[in-house]
């Protein structure tokens, strides 16, 4: 049904679009409507598109849950934000059935007549299977709209790359550019991994830098451990984590720290409450800049599936994530694997991409129960005495 739909919507686009002289690409469109780490994921398509296009009008088009990411991007000439229907991590709006399912097409007919003043030339659609952001940039008139052949995407694109479910989403933010500025051929996504890109304002570094001296001793090597995400099944047992925080906390030389945003203040306390040693803890109390520049200190960062965890990737910091129902090839971290380690179990359903209840009814999501305190510690050890 929404298939069709679709089509639907790609034929009216196809009878508004507006006549236009075909001519070079001066202002390009940026959809992404994910989180704070997917931007950072996508960062490296943002600096491949300004160097292969320096003199076009870039703008990206995001969600306000994830604007600071890209803030002070210098890769970027506007920022946008758009409530993405479905993307918003709060309660969903109560009213009629109805309206909550009009709600996501009257969104997308308001934005997409805004977006026709624009003039667009061009459209990037920086998640594979967001059907909505290439609808919306169909109905915009946009004439190049690059993205990857999803069954839902499609129709509604100019230029569909191969649709490679598993391919990292940096790799395909990196192929949609190189389709876009005509590099690479058919098929090729390349073999680099150009780093992510965020930076710590002064303010920030001169915060974490204050901040680390006044509790470390000379010498002394933080290491952090940041525990929480947004998704329930990404989440290690809480009792795991003392365990690791302990063995780490024997290690000459090496201070603990726990890390947590907004609303994880709590599972920190959890957590800090069980171990032997009294860790440093700091939970919704810094910017995402004060924490990029504080993981950029450590020694080693460790957590699960999460947008801080590829923060410490891209201040090179070395990390150990920990994934279960997330896609490891697909979301892992972008950077040097012998830095950058991940662990799973490798359960048989394992990745299942269900973030709110595990599918099979497990008391707790098996596939992260099943990664051992030991075999985190093993691999955090031989991190720290590299």
């Amino acid at each position: 049904m929404k298939l069709l739909l679709l089509r639907a919507i790609a034929l009216i686009a196809r009878l508004l679009r507006p006549r236009r002289r075909p001519g070079p690409i001066r202002r390009i469109l940026l959809i992404k409507p994910d989180h704070l780490g997917d931007l950072l994921l996508a960062t490296p398509a943002l600096a491949a598109l300004r160097r292969a296009r320096p003199e076009a009008r870039i703008v990206a088009l995001v969600g306000p849950w994830a604007r600071l990411m890209w803030a002070h991007s210098p890769d970027l000439d506007g920022l946008a934000e758009l409530p993405f229907p479905g993307f918003e991590r709060a309660a969903p709006r109560g009213g009629p059935p109805f309206a909550r399912l009009a709600r996501p097409y009257l969104l997308l007919a308001k934005y997409a007549l805004l977006l026709r003043r624009e003039r667009y030339d061009a459209a990037l659609i920086l998640r594979d299977d967001h059907w909505w952001g290439a609808a919306l940039a169909a109905l915009a008139g946009i004439p190049r709209r690059v993205g990857h052949a999803h069954p839902l995407c499609a129709p509604l694109l100019s230029d569909a790359l191969p649709y490679a479910p598993r391919e990292h989403v940096s790799r395909q933010g990196l192929a949609a550019v190189e389709r876009l500025v005509g590099t690479g051929g058919p098929g090729d996504r390349g073999t680099g991994t150009p780093p992510l890109r965020f930076a710590p304002g002064p303010a920030d570094q001169g915060w974490a830098g204050a901040w680390v001296a006044a509790r470390l001793a000379p010498g002394e090597r933080l290491v952090v451990i940041h525990p929480g995400t947004g998704g329930p099944t990404k989440h290690w047992p809480e009792e795991h984590w003392p365990i690791v925080a302990d063995a780490l906390a024997e290690m000459p030389g090496v201070r603990l720290l726990l890390t947590g945003g907004p609303g994880e203040a709590g599972l920190v306390d959890r957590i800090a409450a069980g171990m032997r040693r009294p860790p440093l803890t700091l939970a919704g109390q810094t910017s995402v800049g004060q924490l990029a520049a504080l993981l950029g200190r450590a020694a080693l960062v460790l957590g699960v599936d999460s947008g801080p965890l590829h923060i410490a990737v891209s201040q090179g910091a070395p990390t150990i994530h920990l994934f279960g129902p997330s896609d490891y090839e697909r979301f892992g971290p972008w950077g040097d694997s012998a830095r950058n380690l991940v662990l799973r179990a490798g359960l048989f359903c394992s990745p299942c991409g269900v973030f709110a209840a595990c599918p099979r009814g497990t008391a707790g999501p098996e596939c992260m129960a099943l990664i051992a305190p030991e075999t985190v510690v093993v691999a955090a050890r031989g991190l720290l005495c590299t």
